[in-house]
């Protein structure tokens, strides 16, 4: 009988960290969407009325326009640009691996040192790239402050750091593919670019895939860039279900008003994993 209870005390610290830190905030969470709290004194049972609200609220709506904007931009930008310099790599002899750490290293920084540092690069009087816009004789530009731009700038961040995060998945599946199929290719005339397309790429499919879930359910996930270059602005242009979620809740003191926005993207977060693996499970037939 004590044989049979030892995988359950061995597994007892974690299930308590993660009824503790996941499960019991969750379920707080669920409860506290169907009040009007200002996060202190006592609660009114408001039924679905907070929800009905976040169906009618524009830039809650909004918001996951624009993190849909930043998703399918960053998929670009990292996934496919991460992707090719994999590919680039692997061609080489050992990879150039002081290139490999040097695509690598903005992912280890902190990203509010990121975001901060590229607020000074799109800065509109000193920037870096209004500078270089006007050595090549071009009108500079207020990136971070114009709505047609803040979130397309946002997005290049973005790629800058996580393309190299991608460029390492994808080049350690590259090493995987055996070397006797590339070559039997080039045996064949395939060139590179053929190769690439019609071998490496498809034989290391699920790393694909793994990388578009990540890129999908990160980007809902995204907070501290967009809070530190943009803040929401201008006008709501860059506004995410996480950046407006927090401000309702810690600046507008609307706490279930909030958590029913938390509800209502986790649920969103949830359908899309679970429509992806259902489109994979129908491709992979």
């Amino acid at each position: 009988m004590k044989r049979k209870l030892i995988p359950y005390a061995f597994a007892a610290p974690a299930l308590l960290v993660f009824g503790f830190a996941v499960l019991a905030p969750a379920l707080a969470t669920g409860a506290f969407s169907l009040t009007e709290w200002t996060g202190f004194g006592p609660m009114e049972f408001v039924g679905f009325d907070n929800f009905l609200r976040a169906a009618q609220d524009t830039i809650f709506l909004d918001s996951f326009v624009h993190v849909g904007i930043y998703i399918l931009v960053t998929i670009v930008v990292e996934v496919a640009v991460g992707l090719v310099l994999a590919g680039l790599l692997v061609t080489r002899r050992g990879g150039a691996p002081w290139f490999r750490v040097a695509l690598f290293t903005p992912v280890m920084l902190p990203m509010v040192v990121v975001a901060v540092l590229w607020a000074f690069v799109y800065n509109a009087d000193f920037g870096l790239v209004n500078a270089l816009l006007e050595v090549v004789g071009l009108p500079g530009k207020v990136w971070l402050g114009d709505e047609s731009t803040a979130l397309l700038a946002v997005c290049a961040v973005s790629g800058w750091v996580y393309a190299g995060f991608y460029m390492a998945i994808f080049y350690a599946a590259f090493a995987q593919i055996p070397s006797d199929v590339v070559e039997a290719a080039r045996l064949d005339g395939a060139g590179e670019l053929a190769i690439f397309r019609r071998i490496k790429v498809p034989m290391i499919r699920d790393a694909v895939e793994v990388c578009l879930l990540l890129c999908v359910t990160g980007g809902f996930q995204t907070f501290d860039l967009f809070y530190v270059m943009t803040g929401g602005g201008p006008y709501n242009a860059t506004e995410i279900p996480t950046t407006y979620l927090t401000r309702v809740v810690f600046r507008d003191g609307e706490v279930g008003y909030g958590s029913a926005m938390a509800v209502l993207m986790t649920a969103a977060v949830v359908l899309i994993g679970l429509a992806f693996m259902r489109l994979r499970r129908r491709t992979a037939r």
